[in-house]
């Protein structure tokens, strides 16, 4: 009921002050669309991924290490890179990948 009178101050409700309000609307949408879902389904796959962590996984980090999880503890991941045991945080894997080298024959 505020509205209305709100409105009516404002020179009366009428079909072009609704036509106004498509465009910002459309706007907010499309950027619901574009920005908020997609950044959803990464947070989702991200912790799905950090949950599923297993020694023996080849990983990725954050900041560009990639080894073998040799452990697995609450907030912390032990990686082996090299001849190197780095602590990593969990959070920080961001992927798994292939092992690079070749069978052994």
């Amino acid at each position: 009921m505020a509205t209305i009178f709100l409105l009516q101050g404002f020179g009366g409700f009428n079909a072009g002050s609704l036509s106004s309000l498509i465009l910002p609307i459309s706007f907010l949408l499309i950027m619901y669309f574009l920005l908020i879902v997609p950044q959803g389904r990464e947070r989702k796959r991200h912790k799905e991924l950090v949950e599923s962590l297993r020694p023996g996984d080849r990983v990725a980090t954050l900041g560009g290490l990639v080894g073998e999880i040799i452990s697995v503890k609450e907030d912390v991941v032990t990686l082996k890179t090299g001849d190197v045991r780095v602590l990593v945080e969990r959070s920080k894997v961001t992927r798994r990948t292939d092992d690079p080298r070749p069978a052994a024959k």
